[in-house]
């Protein structure tokens, strides 16, 4: 669904930065075609500078999505999340970010999810980037506790782990 949603605005370069930007970051687009995050309206203008394009584009955009009934299924529903990866650190979490070989091969997830259940450390978050909005995804993991040293070995030796890297 993803690449054909981005496939319709592939001939609008301006306009597929605006889709791609709010497919990111989990804003919706509501039925009056206008950004929001739960309630709260983004300003066009806000997201047309953050991008480097006209306010205009961002407008055309967002109406373009309302017109294609689907689409805008999809925009409506978006819901963005915490995300404690970059708090983790400060509130005592452990962080382990996992770069795939192939992030579109299955097991990935499951495979280190038991690895640190061996370890006997309780998830607190698991995110996995989208590999159709992310050059390079990952999935991160948030522990409740500090990562050991012998984890990120087995973490290692996961079929399918190409990199570990432990904040």
């Amino acid at each position: 669904m993803w690449q054909e949603i981005l496939d319709k605005f592939k001939r609008y370069p301006a306009q597929e930065k605006v889709v791609k930007l709010v497919l990111e970051k989990g804003f919706q687009i509501n039925d009056q075609a206008r950004v929001v995050s739960g309630g709260v309206e983004i300003p066009h203008a806000q997201i047309a500078r953050e991008l480097g394009v006209d306010r205009r584009v961002v407008d055309t955009t967002a109406a373009a999505v309302c017109e294609d009934e689907d689409m805008h299924k999809v925009f409506k529903n978006l819901r963005s999340m915490t995300f404690l990866g970059d708090v983790a650190p400060v509130l005592g979490l452990g962080v382990i970010e996992i770069a795939p070989v192939d992030a579109t091969k299955t097991g990935l997830l499951g495979n280190v999810a038991s690895a640190v259940a061996e370890y006997g450390l309780s998830i607190r978050q698991a995110v996995s980037d989208d590999p159709y909005f992310v050059e390079h995804p990952k999935l991160t993991i948030i522990t409740e506790g500090k990562i050991p040293g012998e984890l990120v070995r087995l973490l290692m030796d996961i079929d399918g782990v190409r990199r570990v890297t432990v904040y």
